[in-house]
């Protein structure tokens, strides 16, 4: 089954490899031959010379790992050293014990007062009730049996990772590119069909469908329950600071004439 749903997603990021996203990015943008390379390639227009060790192949799949464990480490610092943000699951926790009254805990009394008739908490309530034999609470059921990390929650390691794979990846392929035959899941997720635009729409470009990507790798960990938003858009910003800082100090040790331009996740342009 192709991922159509976000428990689809949700269940993807729970099986993979810390950067396998970016890594399949990678091998496919690859597949899309010279053409799809960066203009600041120094090998783009050669006509005997070929990209390996640098700026080949082999270049591209390298570098996507190294910055995603590089963005992991920076990851792990705000994670332990400046954040320890709480995951839902453990507020949810709580917000139930305090609402039940075996415990304590500042909480916003805005939430709180969700449990008046029709709010929110009053309504997850009356459905746990209905489900459990009259016997209700506060909490919501997640995708992961194991319910989340034991890890704080903020930024989100999927979420930086692969910003900062599809930095080195918008820094290495034409973001331009326009994707040729792209397909989508159909309506029963079995198999692929044709890609059809709605009207006035863009095409596909690399860049576009790669900014997707690092947002969609950490909404799923999102939606799977473990994570909030802020987690998955700082996180990207996170990753993309770590790529933009690797790509700089890479330029030093090249030989070749290379320029790296690559379009932020706010938009804004940066050439180095």
């Amino acid at each position: 089954r192709y991922i159509l749903t976000n428990r689809d997603l949700a269940e993807w990021v729970h099986r993979d490899f810390t950067y396998q996203g970016g890594l399949y990015a990678a091998q496919i943008l690859l597949g899309l031959g010279p053409n799809a390379l960066s203009d600041g390639n120094p090998y783009k227009t050669s006509l005997n010379q070929s990209g390996f060790v640098t700026f080949g192949a082999a270049y591209v799949v390298s570098l996507v790992g190294r910055v995603a464990n590089e963005a992991l480490k920076a990851t792990w610092f705000q994670k332990w050293l400046v954040h320890r943000r709480l995951r839902p699951e453990e507020f949810a926790g709580r917000v139930h014990y305090h609402l039940l009254g075996a415990a304590s805990y500042p909480i916003n009394p805005e939430l709180l007062s969700k449990t008046a008739p029709g709010g929110v908490l009053d309504r997850i309530y009356s459905l746990n009730a209905s489900k459990n034999g009259g016997v209700g609470t506060y909490l919501l059921s997640q995708v992961y049996p194991e319910g989340s990390p034991i890890f704080p929650a903020y930024p989100s390691g999927h979420a930086a990772i692969l910003g900062a794979c599809v930095t080195v990846l918008k820094a290495l392929f034409l973001e331009g590119f326009v994707l040729p035959n792209p397909v989508v899941p159909d309506p029963t997720g079995q198999t692929l069909v044709p890609y059809v635009a709605p009207p006035g729409e863009a095409p596909l470009t690399i860049g576009g469908e790669l900014n997707k990507l690092a947002f969609n790798i950490g909404m799923g960990r999102d939606a799977a329950g473990i994570h909030w938003r802020s987690d998955i858009d700082q996180g990207n910003v996170l990753g993309e600071t770590v790529a933009l800082a690797i790509l700089r100090g890479e330029k030093e040790l090249y030989n070749e004439p290379v320029t790296f331009t690559v379009t932020k996740f706010d938009g804004t342009t940066v050439t180095i």
